[in-house]
């Protein structure tokens, strides 16, 4: 297991460095169990510098950290790791004022399980002195040198300790077990408020059931029971965990009468599949939701290698015409991608009419086969994996 985390360790070993020579701070933000203190380790071992790790699950480590200004202090010619550091949101105030006292780069290495700026407590902003780096679960291109296929991947998701069980009946324990820990206890923690066990749950099901649709707290809120800010509070707290993606709707620029809501994801296609109940790979692709789950499995693993110049979008108009994913360039649509659950896609007249009101200089259709060809409309139709690779040129 040591070795398997090596290889999938090696692509995230090479940003970490160049920001630890650019910035005084880095913080390593991604969901719980990604395998942001295993990286921080990693890095840290190569410091020339002495190594505190601080994490804040500890009691003892916290008590270290009371008196943050003197300790820091006393340590500035040491590399200081605080892992779960939104446990202790009182620290970025004290970071502040520290950096500015010594503007050097590679002081801090910090991780979180949470968007800072959704935790409670952290008002301080610390642009220009720290960077953010996002760790997402394994993409498909970091196991492209394992055992695991695509067709893994996709059932199982993108955690490292999900990925790797023995069987389907292991990745299911080790998912019931992690979002049983994360609802009951890590999320409370996390955002320091008192939150519904169930109402989480439920929240998550309902979003699992329904991947890939509308947003709409008002039909949330009717069927648990609650209210509509109640729904998107939670809401809240799920995507600054890093656990949904709400992707915008694109309407700049437009007289049409286009869909104005956010399409809501359940990120990690094996939590998708843990909570829609689907036993096996092979019943994933007989069961209804294996349509959104392979459109939400590519939207994500193509934002997971979006170049920066990039911005992901939807499009649709009332009318029915569609765009699965839009990426635009300087407020500019730039590529229309559609996603098929098919070896043998055809692309309907909705997205044909989308592409010419969109004026897209490329348009792909990413589907379930291997083959790479053109439409005589000059659709790129091609797998996930070629797809990827394309993205780099765009």
């Amino acid at each position: 297991m040591a070795l398997m985390y090596i290889c999938f360790m090696i692509d995230r070993l090479t940003l970490l460095p160049i920001l630890m020579k650019e910035f005084p701070a880095v913080a390593i933000l991604g969901p719980r169990q990604v395998g942001k203190s295993t990286l921080a380790k990693s890095v840290s071992s190569l410091s020339k510098k002495e190594v505190l790790f601080l994490d804040m699950e500890l009691q003892s480590d916290r008590r270290k950290l009371e008196d943050a200004e003197s300790f820091f202090e006393a340590n500035r010619d040491k590399l200081i790791v605080i892992d779960e550091v939104q446990q202790m949101p009182e620290l970025f105030a004290t970071l502040r004022p520290e950096i500015d006292a010594l503007r050097k780069p590679g002081r801090f290495i910090l991780t979180g399980s949470a968007n800072p700026q959704l935790v409670k407590g952290i008002s301080e902003s610390l642009a220009g002195r720290i960077a953010y780096m996002p760790l997402t679960p394994l993409s498909i291109t970091e196991i492209s040198s394992t055992k695991y296929s695509l067709q893994q991947h996709w059932f199982r998701g993108g955690f490292p300790n999900a990925l790797i069980t023995k069987n389907d009946e292991a990745y299911h324990r080790w998912m019931e077990s992690y979002i049983q820990s994360f609802i009951q206890r890590d999320l409370q923690v996390m955002f320091d408020v008192a939150l519904s066990s169930l109402v989480i749950r439920n929240i998550w099901t309902m979003i699992a059931n329904n991947n890939g649709g509308l947003l709409n707290a008002e039909n949330y809120a009717r069927a648990l029971g609650i209210t509509s800010p109640t729904v998107k509070r939670y809401l809240s707290f799920l995507e600054a965990a890093f656990l949904i993606r709400e992707l915008p709707p694109w309407f700049a620029n437009s007289n049409k009468r286009l869909v104005k809501s956010p399409k809501i994801y359940i990120r990690d296609s094996g939590i998708l599949h843990h909570l829609t109940y689907i036993e096996t790979a092979t019943k994933l692709v007989g069961n209804i939701v294996v349509g959104a789950s392979w459109e939400g499995y590519v939207i994500e693993e193509i934002i997971k290698h979006l170049p920066q110049h990039l911005q992901a979008y939807f499009y649709r108009t009332h009318n029915g015409a569609e765009v699965d994913l839009l990426l635009v360039k300087n407020n500019i649509p730039l590529a229309a991608i559609e996603i098929k659950h098919s070896k043998a896609p055809v692309l309907s007249e909705g997205y044909y009419y989308s592409i010419e009101e969109l004026q897209t200089k490329q348009n792909f259709l990413v589907y379930t086969g291997n083959d790479d060809y053109t439409t005589t409309k000059k659709v790129q139709v091609c797998g996930l994996i070629s797809f990827l690779k394309k993205l780099k040129k765009l």
